[in-house]
């Protein structure tokens, strides 16, 4: 199965459809007026569907088992077709499409066995996926060019060349996935008013984005929030919590990270953990998500 530990919930929406041909309307009266000899095709072809999208898993290997919240089965009779659609949703770390289309198919094959007795020339069509949304899928292409970044690494170790920089990078490399060039790279010790002095310079029109890695602890030399607090004009508290949720579900000790989130003048600014896998998750947990503020500050979204 596909690792989807890195993956937030989120609202996911599948809707799938497949076709019923008959051969003849004596097939379609028959089940309209609820005249087919096996019973209530609709009713019964229902039923089957449901049980089909919550089993995918227990059929379909590699799926994940998964929570689903609300399903909907429709019929649309058009001439001599009966149209299936099912509608699934869920909040979960990954998608419904093929619950959403293995609940067509088995509401397909169970209209197919109850009709079968009655016509012969039965066929099962065009099973496929109409609808997706909902995950990182939606967001996936989006590139923000006109976004620029600053990086910033406060790290005593790395500044003084005893370790390598590899959370810093780790930034670097996950922006320029987004379409985000990165302006300015510096490493700095572990001295509150060097950072705060860093961070100062930077916060300007030319940056839209200020991203600090290390320095968020509890040890004695880590400053980085101290540092930038007193900066920030508006503070967001949501994106920091949103990064230690998201950590806290898969380490322990994330509830000790101390980072904190918000804008100095025009420039959003980000305080991250020092560690590389600290950093991933966090960049995981916020981006691109987050980049939709800057519309919002502008006043174009919602």
């Amino acid at each position: 199965m596909v690792n989807i530990t890195h993956k937030s919930n989120t609202l996911r929406i599948a809707v799938a459809t497949a076709t019923v041909r008959v051969s003849k309307q004596e097939t379609i009266e028959a089940l309209v007026q609820r005249k087919v000899p096996k019973g209530d095709v609709f009713e019964f072809a229902r039923a089957a569907g449901l049980f089909g999208v919550k089993k995918t898993s227990d059929v379909i290997p590699d799926c994940h088992p998964l929570p689903i919240e609300f399903t909907a089965i429709t019929f649309e009779i058009i001439e001599l077709a009966i149209v299936i659609a099912v509608e699934v949703h869920t909040i979960y770390k990954t998608g419904v499409e093929v619950e959403a289309m293995h609940g067509a198919s088995v509401t397909a094959l169970t209209m197919y066995d109850m009709l079968k007795p009655i016509d012969k020339g039965i066929t099962i069509e065009n099973i496929g996926l109409v609808k997706k949304s909902g995950g990182k899928t939606d967001m996936k292409h989006l590139k923000f060019p006109e976004l620029k970044a600053a990086v910033v690494v406060c790290s005593d170790s790395v500044f003084e060349k005893k370790a390598e920089d590899r959370s810093g990078k780790a930034i670097i490399a996950r922006l320029e996935s987004l379409g985000i060039e990165t302006l300015s790279y510096d490493v700095l010790p572990d001295d509150l008013e060097t950072i705060r002095e860093k961070a100062s310079s930077l916060a300007t029109s030319e940056h839209q984005l200020l991203l600090f890695t290390g320095g968020t602890g509890l040890s004695p030399r880590d400053v980085t929030p101290e540092a930038i607090a007193p900066l920030i004009d508006r503070k967001i508290d949501g994106i920091m919590e949103t990064a230690r949720r998201y950590g806290q579900d898969r380490m322990p000790y994330a509830m000790l990270s101390r980072g904190v989130a918000g804008f100095i003048k025009d420039t959003l600014v980000i305080t991250l953990p020092g560690s590389k896998s600290g950093v991933t998750e966090s960049m995981d947990a916020l981006f691109p998500q987050i980049l939709h503020l800057f519309k919002i500050a502008k006043g174009e979204g919602h």
